[in-house]
């Protein structure tokens, strides 16, 4: 920040600070600039009240959101707790119709406030917000609004209504978080692409092999990934008795376990070999496994962003000569699931290992390969 900075921003950066291993310190002056002193103290007592990391990750990502469109469409801060009118006209602002806005132009989000956020890179894709993204900004309204101790409109039935009004007069196919699923062959694919000796070869061909053999890890579970999370098991007896290298993860409490569960999952074989790799390379013996290289090929001490992982998979899928748009990092995961039914892998064995626990969620991955080759889908 230069030397002209208000003091009231530059303080919140200071906080922002204490909280940085929580929250991307790459957008700690962004956030400082659009949070109010009052946000940032309410993150801060969540980092304390010991609310987890993505938890807590997702809710300051969203208040940037809100703080923005605030001043863009109202002019001010957000008010605590916001009235049910300012709850409505945001329903108003991101779920609307294309064909109406065609005859309308002052339906949906005004073109001012649209360019306002466009500007500060809040919006990317034009239309209307996928009803799901509005329903979480909402309730990480209606979470930071409880915390600060009031109460919201947020359960009133004019707001229910507006969005199940708007919703429906817009309906949207629900789409996948990657469009096709890394499976085997296109993973196979990706691999090839760092085959070299180079640093950043080492780490990624890592990071690819981890996230997919321990079950399709979520972006964030791989950055945040540390060694002293990885126990060395017992090898395991491969093809010709051969033994193969085994390690067990614990990820602790993730997005699907119980508080204080520690959730593991194992590495066999490859994946392993890969892992201490890169590792070695890099002279990592504690503290973050997946790290930042920069132009000179230094590691740095910092852990990836979560992002930065979704980054490396699309540049790799660039690399292989494959669509972009068509995968992301959540394919791994759904690519792991799709490629144990593909292998006759049985679904609770699969679970075991991805630690889903719902099995319609997992079945939908699954039962997708047994649906589109069975008899069922070549009637004539």
């Amino acid at each position: 920040m230069s030397n002209d900075v208000p003091a009231s921003i530059l303080a919140r950066a200071a906080t922002l600070d204490t909280i940085a291993a929580v929250l991307p310190i790459d957008r700690r002056d962004r956030l400082a600039e659009l949070l109010t002193d009052e946000d940032v103290e309410t993150l801060k007592h969540l980092v304390n009240q010991g609310m987890g990391d993505n938890t807590l990750r997702a809710l300051a990502s969203d208040l940037a959101y809100l703080e923005a469109w605030s001043q863009a469409a109202a002019g001010a801060p957000l008010p605590w707790p916001a009235p049910e009118a300012l709850l409505l006209k945001f329903v108003a602002h991101h779920l609307w119709d294309p064909a109406k806005r065609e005859s309308d132009p002052d339906h949906g989000m005004p073109s001012d406030v649209d360019q306002v956020l466009r500007d500060r890179g809040f919006l990317r894709t034009a239309g209307p917000h996928a009803p799901d993204t509005v329903r979480r900004r909402l309730a990480s309204w209606s979470t930071l609004t409880k915390w600060r101790g009031l109460n919201g409109a947020f359960a009133s039935p004019g707001l229910k209504s507006a969005i199940r009004l708007a919703v429906r007069a817009v309906p949207r196919p629900r789409r996948r978080k990657s469009a096709k699923a890394v499976t085997g062959d296109v993973l196979a694919k990706l691999l090839a692409t760092c085959g070299g000796d180079s640093l950043r070869d080492f780490r990624d061909r890592a990071i690819l092999m981890v996230a997919f053999a321990s079950g399709g890890r979520r972006r964030s579970e791989v950055a945040n990934l540390r060694k002293e999370q990885l126990t060395i098991e017992q090898p395991v007896k491969g093809e010709d008795d051969i033994p193969l290298p085994s390690l067990a993860i614990h990820l602790g409490r993730t997005k699907n376990s119980g508080a204080g569960q520690d959730e593991v999952v194992y590495l066999t074989g490859r994946p392993v070999d890969a892992l201490n790799s890169w590792l070695a390379a890099a002279k990592i013996d504690s503290g973050s496994v997946f790290r930042a290289i920069d132009r000179w090929g230094n590691v740095s001490r910092r852990a990836l962003d979560p992002k930065a992982v979704s980054d490396i998979v699309k540049r790799r899928v660039a690399e292989a000569g494959l669509e972009v748009g068509e995968f992301s990092a959540h394919g791994l995961r759904a690519g792991y699931l799709t490629e144990a039914a593909n292998r006759g892998v049985p679904l609770p064995e699969a679970m075991e290992q991805s630690r889903h626990r719902s099995l319609q969620q997992a079945s939908s991955y699954y039962n997708t390969t047994t649906r589109r080759t069975g008899r069922a889908a070549r009637m004539i």
